[in-house]
This record gives structure tokens, C-alpha cells and sequence, in this order.
């Protein structure tokens, strides 16, 4: 299930999936928000690029996040485009024969989902990419508990949904992946130096992400007066724009993190690029990936960042340490430790030996293990368990 038109974070994964599922094995089946033929969604453009999978346009109509089932029962019968496109969807699954309807932990995705699933007697899986907690939709927590199976992106997501009450039989977790051949470690990053004035001895660090307190921008730039005092020449690129999220009731957190730039004097220090596409010429120009996140489920910005050879510093928090080993992938201090996080930074911008090493063990670990055929083969022995089937033997680590 692909209901929303945007193509996220999450949609990539379960792209991977898509495409590195076992075709022999496996028959690929994807409902995708088409928007319209015309002018196709980002997320359809994106899925129908992928050999193998078949397609099906289907409108879910308008977003159901924050409504009851009852609302959104009352709104489905009163759109009949969306009523025709998702009854003739269950009349798709049927035909097919489909055996297990998974989605993510977006609401149409849930909600649908479900709702399909039990009208063919197909298995539902609901995917989590966010720790489970109060504030997601009541339609997906109802659906989550009706579901066979949920799937976390790591175990701290996982864990997360078993403190909330959803058993443990039925809850998996699964590592997010990431297509290596996609981050070539041997990108010059020289022209973006040249670009931001940044001459090529000087230690470079970056923060990749949209702007959100969650991701610890503050605590990084708080970090930095301790680490000026003993590596006095360095720049930070704070890459990305301002999230709505950030600030519910108006205002700019870039504007804040600017603010506590100038309070901290480290306006020599810190760049703002705002939003850039070229990530891979940004990380290549970089040293250090620094993002001391909390709680994040699992980053895909560690696993490009890791892809390309760079040491991570970040915190012991989340599903962060499932990604970045302790101490051999990068350095991790306990949530809300400035001292400790601002030592990680010093040790690493001083050592460049030791970021070698660790941006090669990073590089290795994404291409043996954090890979795409990992993920793939790994969600389909949860479709297996769910549907009672036997399991199948693969390897312990394929690269791909």
C-alpha cells in the first residue's frame, strides 16, 4: 500500500523491498495514489521504475489522520470515487489471489489496508517507521492491534510498540537498508568547499536533515565552544530547511539556530546551506557526520553517511547504536551529555586515522549487512511466519 503522493524516507524502503524481493518466490503487487496520469505522483513515478512490480492506480481519497472510524466510514460512502477505486481494489486483491496487504504506519495505509486485507483473507502487516507512541492516528493504533503482524525499522521501534500493549509474538523488527551503488565513496567533494569558502585542510562536520529539534541541532552547536577549545579551526554545514513541525505555533527554528550561533560566537564556525540535492558531493566534502539525534528509529542518514565513508558522532539513544557500532563505525554519548558529545567531536576531528578507520568499517558494514537484499529476504520471512509457511535459508550477511 502506497497512499500518500510524496516519496519519503519510508516509501525508499519499502521500495527496496519491492525491488529485491525474490521474484521467484514472490509476486509484487503494489495500490499507489497514482494523482493522475497526466501529471503521475512522485511516489508512482518512482515505484513504476521498478522491474517486475505491478502497479495498481488507486484513489484513497483525502488524508484520515486525526479522524474516528466512524468519520471516516461516513466520508468514505459520501466520496464515490474513493469507495469505487478501493471496493474495486479488494476485487484486485481477490482476483490475485494476494496473501499479505503491507503498509506503513501512515493511516490510509493502515486503516485501508486492514480494511482490504480482511475483506480477502489476506495477512496485514503494518510497518513502523516512527517510535509507537500516543500521538499516532487512533485509526492506525486500531489497526495495528488488528494487524498479523507489525514490523519496526529496529529493535528500539519495536520494543516501543510492545510497552504500548501490542504483543510481542506478533511484533518484528527489521533494519532499514541501503542501496550502495547508488553513494560512490569516490565523489570530489572539493567544489563544494570551493563553493562555501572552506579551504581543504580545514576539519569539516555536517548535519543532514530537515530542521527539527529532535534531530539535536542545539545540542550540537552548544557542543562546539568546548570543541573550539582544543581544535580552534573547523566548520559545521547545517544542511537542510526549516520543518513546519518545528515550530507549531509560527516562527522559524532556523532562525533560532542562527540566534544561538551568534549567542555561542561561532558565526566563523557554522554555515547554513539550507535545502541541497547534492548530498553525496556534501558528505564527500565532509569529515564528520554529526547528528546527535534522539530517539530516531533508524536513519537513513547515518547509513549514507556511512556509505560514504564518514565517521559518525551521535548519541547512545534509539535505534542509533543498531546502525553505528560503538566505537567502530563512530562515537555515541548518552542523550543530554554536551561534554561527552563535544569530546566524540574532538577525538575524531583530531585523529585521522581514526576516521579512516571507521569510515571504512562504516562503508563495509552498510555493504555486508545494512544492505538491500538483507531487508528483502528478512521481510519475507515475517510474510512467511505470518501466513504459516516455512522459512527459507539465506545467508547470514549478502552484499549488495
Amino acid at each position: 500500500m502506497q497512499s500518500q503522493h510524496y516519496f519519503g524516507s519510508d516509501s525508499m524502503i519499502h521500495s527496496l523491498i519491492m525491488r529485491h524481493l525474490d521474484r521467484s518466490r514472490v509476486s509484487v503487487h503494489v495500490a499507489c495514489n497514482v494523482g493522475s496520469m497526466d501529471d503521475k505522483s512522485p511516489s508512482f513515478r518512482a515505484l513504476e521504475a521498478i522491474p517486475d512490480v505491478l502497479l495498481r492506480p488507486t484513489e484513497f481519497g483525502p488524508s484520515v489522520n486525526g479522524q474516528t472510524r466512524s468519520r471516516v466510514a461516513r466520508d468514505f460512502l459520501r466520496a464515490p470515487p474513493t469507495l469505487l477505486s478501493l471496493t474495486s481494489l479488494a476485487a484486485y486483491a481477490k482476483k490475485h489471489q494476494i496473501d499479505v496487504v503491507h503498509g506503513t504506519e501512515k493511516p490510509r495505509d493502515a486503516f485501508y489496508g486492514l480494511l482490504i486485507g480482511r475483506l480477502v483473507g489476506a495477512r496485514c502487516i503494518t510497518h513502523l517507521h516512527v517510535k509507537v507512541e500516543d500521538w499516532i492516528s487512533p485509526l492506525v493504533r486500531w489497526a495495528m492491534k488488528h494487524d498479523d503482524a507489525l514490523i519496526g525499522v529496529s529493535r528500539f521501534v519495536a520494543e516501543s510498540a510492545i510497552a504500548k500493549g501490542y504483543p510481542a509474538e506478533k511484533t518484528h523488527h527489521v533494519l532499514n537498508a541501503l542501496d550502495t551503488s547508488r553513494w560512490n565513496e569516490a565523489v570530489d567533494g572539493s567544489a563544494v568547499r570551493a563553493e562555501l569558502g572552506i579551504a581543504p585542510h580545514v576539519p569539516l562536520m555536517a548535519i543532514i536533515s530537515r530542521l527539527f529539534p529532535w534531530k539535536g541541532h542545539t545540542d550540537l552547536l552548544k557542543a562546539l565552544p568546548k570543541v573550539k577549545e582544543s581544535v580552534p579551526e573547523f566548520k559545521l554545514l547545517i544542511v537542510g530547511e526549516d520543518d513546519p513541525r518545528a515550530t507549531p505555533g509560527g516562527g522559524s527554528y532556523m532562525a533560532e539556530l542562527k540566534a544561538l550561533t551568534r549567542e555561542l560566537g561561532l558565526l566563523d564556525q557554522v554555515v547554513f546551506t539550507g535545502f541541497r540535492s547534492d548530498i553525496p558531493q556534501l558528505l564527500a566534502a565532509s569529515d564528520v557526520f554529526a547528528m546527535p539525534t534522539f530517539e530516531e528509529p533508524c536513519a537513513v542518514a547515518f547509513l549514507e553517511a556511512m556509505a560514504m565513508r564518514k565517521p559518525i558522532v551521535a548519541l547512545d539513544s534509539g535505534g542509533t547504536p543498531e546502525l553505528v557500532e560503538r566505537g567502530r563505525a563512530g562515537l555515541l554519548s548518552p542523550p543530554g551529555d554536551i561534554d561527552a558529545l563535544a569530546a566524540n567531536l574532538v577525538a575524531v576531528l583530531r585523529d585521522p586515522d581514526l576516521r579512516a578507520r571507521m569510515g571504512e568499517h562504516g562503508r563495509q558494514r552498510v555493504q555486508d549487512f545494512l544492505n538491500p537484499r538483507r531487508l528483502a529476504n528478512e521481510i519475507e520471512q515475517v510474510y512467511r511466519r505470518v501466513l504459516g509457511w516455512p522459512a527459507f535459508e539465506t545467508q547470514a550477511a549478502v552484499a549488495g
